[in-house]
């Protein structure tokens, strides 16, 4: 399959060049070439170490796109690079490399790249093989270029800005205050006075691409340009469609393995081999003026799990691992769904464990789609197995599950379901949305309108938000006549400021981490009544276990404590 049609032509595209895929080899590089863009491959250093649009460079002097690993023993590095060559089968040339090398003698890591004619993108594998097991705390591609040309940064379609640069003052880690003229002014004027990588995170659920934008000033003839990852497939991470992680901060990320957020790392004790991807590289250009969002707007054509599937069918032999379509099916689902409901998700993923702990099924396929008003949804590309269902959606406690679906290669699995939300009897009251999230509370969701770009809240270096000026008697909410949108944090902090918090270095312990809610309830509501259940439903914990859930720490698990009129419940300890 080759480019989408556009309405803005050439404007958004490199120039149209009949031309087959050229590649050469020597000892130390790999250059495959389709007239358009052009790589260089480094047998050695493992990394794609040049990359050119229409003769542009986009990574300058030093800057690579590589995989990546923090592994039990460290870092890996290349020691062997392999080229392919062939025609997929629609009768289109394609070239690709493997580099690969036994790390430690006793991990694989393996990088395939693929460049087809008439595309100007990347298609992106990587493996991990750990025979003995192991350890894998984090596993990425990086786009990671040198060159001063990019100066926009995306990583949604409401979330972009400048990029700031020079000297910043750190305040966190890889978080800065951001000082100076300039850039600098004007990413303080659209987003915020601190820059973050972690402003920029994504929840992967309706994630599909990000990546940056070359304006023109410093490229060499003023056209634009962008760098993008694609993906156009994701059922080879983990943890489902709640996984979220961080996607670009003048470096693209791919992030395929990661402890960040409380994602989970893959349980490597009973053996693992794993290929991750595909996932796309995808670099545009446009005519000088034209903006982020509309090369943004082109990168997304491609985040369809469809996509290419031809092409990728043709090279499946040379990537271990790859399921082609012929061991793939289709799953129709058609879910009666609760009433009060909203975008209302069907999940398939490892059976009988949570789509979030599917790490620990290191052979886990994961699929997910929002299910349309009339209850129905299709997934297509779905590798033959056995999962469950899960159904979840904003609005309604807890979730709908259903084991042992089976999808089968080459047809087509219907599956009929009613969701019965659970229920503890008549509904006195309740604060918020369940709906996973804490965005509608205080500084949750709501846009910083100070900014031009209002970026949501949540997102800003969390010490602007100061919680005694905020709730200088603390946090005392009453159902009914309070405002869940300020008068609810969308943090229960234990302590705030200290460490990492440059606005208030002093930690400040009162009237911050015991909250109070009131209510009023009428007799007639209580007539015959004994019992009552208190539900609480959290976004997500923090606790001093850090990524990676160290036990010796002295807050490893946290004691969330309730006093209900008087009478001490149980203590929820969360680890």
């Amino acid at each position: 399959m080759g480019a989408f049609p556009t309405l803005f032509g050439h404007a958004i595209w490199a120039n149209a060049v009949i031309a087959a895929i050229t590649a050469t080899e020597s000892s130390s590089t790999i250059n495959i070439s389709n007239g358009q863009l052009a790589i260089i491959v480094s047998k050695s250093a493992g990394t794609v170490s040049g990359i050119t649009l229409d003769g542009q460079d986009l990574l300058g002097s030093g800057g690579r796109l590589y995989l990546d690993c923090h592994c039990d023993g460290g870092y890996w590095s290349s020691g062997t690079g392999t080229l392919y060559e062939g025609a997929d089968s629609t009768g289109t040339a394609w070239a690709g490399v493997k580099l690969g090398s036994n790390f430690s003698d006793k991990h694989i890591m393996e990088t395939y790249f693929f460049l087809r004619d008439g595309e100007t993108g990347l298609h992106s594998f990587g493996r991990a093989a750990y025979p003995n097991g192991g350890a894998l705390g984090e596993m990425r591609f990086l786009f990671r270029p040198t060159s001063t040309i990019w100066n926009q940064l995306s990583s949604s379609n409401d979330m972009w800005s400048v990029v700031p640069t020079g000297t910043r003052e750190t305040v966190q880690d890889t978080t800065y205050y951001v000082p100076g003229s300039g850039a600098n002014e004007a990413y303080r004027k659209q987003m915020s006075d601190y820059f973050s990588k972690y402003m920029f995170s994504e929840l992967w659920e309706n994630h599909t691409h990000h990546g940056m934008l070359a304006d023109g000033t410093g490229t060499r003839d003023g056209s634009v340009y962008g760098a993008w990852l694609v993906m156009n497939a994701k059922d080879t991470f983990y943890n489902g469609p709640k996984w979220s992680d961080l996607t670009v901060d003048g470096i693209v990320y791919n992030y395929v393995v990661s402890n960040h957020h409380g994602n989970g790392n893959p349980d490597l004790t009973g053996g693992f081999d794993r290929t991750f991807g595909p996932s796309y590289y995808y670099f545009n250009k446009a005519v000088k003026g034209t903006s982020i969002q509309t090369l943004r707007a082109d990168a997304g054509k491609f985040a369809d799990p469809s996509w290419n599937a031809q092409f990728y069918d043709s090279i499946a032999q040379y990537v271990p691992g790859y399921v082609p379509t012929s061991g793939r099916g289709t799953w129709q689902g058609q879910i009666t769904l609760p009433a009060a409901v909203s975008k209302a998700v069907a999940v398939l993923a490892s059976n009988r464990l949570d789509f979030q702990d599917n790490n620990f099924d290191t052979n886990s396929y994961q699929y997910w789609g929002y299910i349309g008003a009339n209850g129905a949804i299709t997934l297509p590309r779905v590798k033959a197995g056995t999962y469950r269902m899960t159904v979840y959606g904003d609005g309604i406690f807890g979730q709908y599950t259903q084991d042992g679906v089976v999808v089968q290669a080459g047809g087509t699995t219907r599956t009929s379901a009613t969701w019965v939300p659970e229920s503890a009897g008549t509904e006195l009251w309740r604060i918020g949305t369940p709906d996973r999230s804490c965005g509608e509370f205080r500084h949750g969701s709501a846009r910083d309108t100070t900014r031009s770009n209002a970026p949501s809240q949540y997102r800003l270096y969390w010490a602007v938000h100061d919680f005694p000026k905020d709730f200088p008697d603390g946090v005392n909410f009453h159902v009914g006549t309070s405002d869940t949108a300020t008068d609810f944090n969308y943090i229960h902090w234990s302590v705030f400021g200290g460490k990492a918090n440059t606005i208030r270095p002093d930690p400040y312990y009162a009237n911050v981490n015991n909250w109070t809610v009131t209510f009023d309830a009428t007799a007639e509501a209580l007539v015959g009544k004994t019992k009552a259940t208190f539900t609480i439903q959290l976004a997500g914990v923090k606790t001093s276990a850090g990524n990676t859930d160290s036990a010796s720490k002295p807050f490893g698990n946290l004691p969330y404590t309730v006093v209900f009129n008087g009478e001490a419940l149980p203590v929820w300890t969360i680890s």
